[in-house]
């Protein structure tokens, strides 16, 4: 799969997140000639300042909700893929900060669809949005690309509205044989080293064990369906490449993890405390915080059948991949360990 990114143009929003550093790592790999638009790293630390990443790359940095400076830079650029990450990605941030959500999340991608529009050289554009896009009904079974879009919190709610914008463009202004492929991706959960964010998970267990205190779960009983970040980064690569060469495969996907690593976020603090060692663990308080799902599963039956996709990494050799990275002592060291991962796994499951 990485051959076909060999010297192809790839313009990637929100590079400098948490998963937009490991999908530049993977494109760097590949040979792909990358320009990147985002705000700063939003986390200090952060990934894309650990890794050196901007000195590999064309780094602009830009608001997404800039429109003017988006849709010049993607016409100056001239790419060939885009990969449109550029979001508000927290649940609980976004009932605090609402406007900023639904103007960076739904006009953020307006204005990243416009500047496809208007730019000729692009032939595959994939808007990565979320498994929250779903009117969550708490089923034990996985929703489908057909199921219906109601995000409940206003991240989740943006993000579907994304999904609806870029349905409308694909309608409306991609709708010929010779113009851009037109995606959605779905995934979330995704877990792996240089995360940094608040209120997840893993970032808060490494935080927790480094500073020598006991890991604090506040909802233990919540069931997720946990991926390695690698995993659903290949199937957004996977994605962009067979709508680039065939048309036809365009829409939604599911990227989810298979059911054996839906598991709940007190099992997930189980295998982090195992993995760890030195006798990390941790405790459950109540959580009087603002509603958040306690089941979504996702059926990704779809993208196994027409881009052969699958996930490979199971829950515990993530948390491990997880904290291999976080015990790593210099960024020397952590640089090198995402990058013997990608090739770990791009060497054994993408050839």
């Amino acid at each position: 799969m990485l051959d076909f990114y060999r010297n192809k143009k790839v313009f990637i929003t929100g590079h400098t997140g948490f998963k937009g550093t490991w999908l530049c790592r993977i494109l760097l790999k590949a040979g792909a000639v990358i320009t990147g638009y985002a705000l700063e790293p939003p986390t200090s630390p952060s990934l894309f300042i650990q890794t050196k990443t901007e000195k590999e790359m064309h780094s602009i940095i830009g608001d997404i909700r800039n429109r003017d400076s988006l849709v010049y830079a993607v016409c100056e650029t001239k790419p060939e893929i885009v990969l449109h990450m550029a979001a508000q990605p927290l649940v609980r941030l976004s009932y605090r900060e609402p406007v900023i959500t639904y103007e960076t999340n739904v006009m953020g991608t307006v204005n990243a669809l416009e500047a496809v529009r208007l730019a000729s050289s692009v032939g595959s554009f994939v808007n990565i949005t979320t498994d929250k896009v779903y009117e969550n009904r708490e089923w034990q079974w996985g929703y489908r690309e057909n199921e219906n879009l109601c995000g409940f919190d206003p991240y989740s709610n943006s993000k579907s509205c994304s999904e609806l914008v870029t349905y409308s463009y694909r309608n409306s202004f991609f709708n010929d044989k010779d113009s851009a492929a037109v995606s959605t991706a779905r995934s979330g959960n995704a877990i792996g080293g240089g995360d940094y964010a608040e209120d997840r998970v893993i970032p808060d267990c490494v935080r927790a064990v480094v500073a020598g205190k006991k890991i604090v779960i506040r909802n233990p009983n919540s069931a997720r369906p946990y991926q390695h970040v690698l995993d659903c980064l290949s199937g957004y690569l996977l994605l962009a490449q067979k709508q680039y060469n065939d048309k036809s495969a365009e829409g939604a996907y599911n990227f989810g993890a298979d059911d054996e690593s839906c598991i709940t976020t007190g099992k997930l603090a189980g295998l982090f405390c195992d993995a760890w060692g030195s006798g990390a663990a941790w405790q459950t308080k109540e959580d009087s915080g603002p509603h958040e799902a306690n089941l979504l599963k996702l059926d990704c039956s779809k993208a196994k059948a027409v881009l052969n996709w699958k996930p490979h990494l199971a829950i515990g050799a993530a948390v491990e991949k997880t904290v291999e990275f976080a015990k790593a002592g210099t960024d020397e060291e952590r640089s090198a360990c995402i990058d013997r991962q990608i090739e770990g796994y791009f060497g054994k499951y993408c050839v």
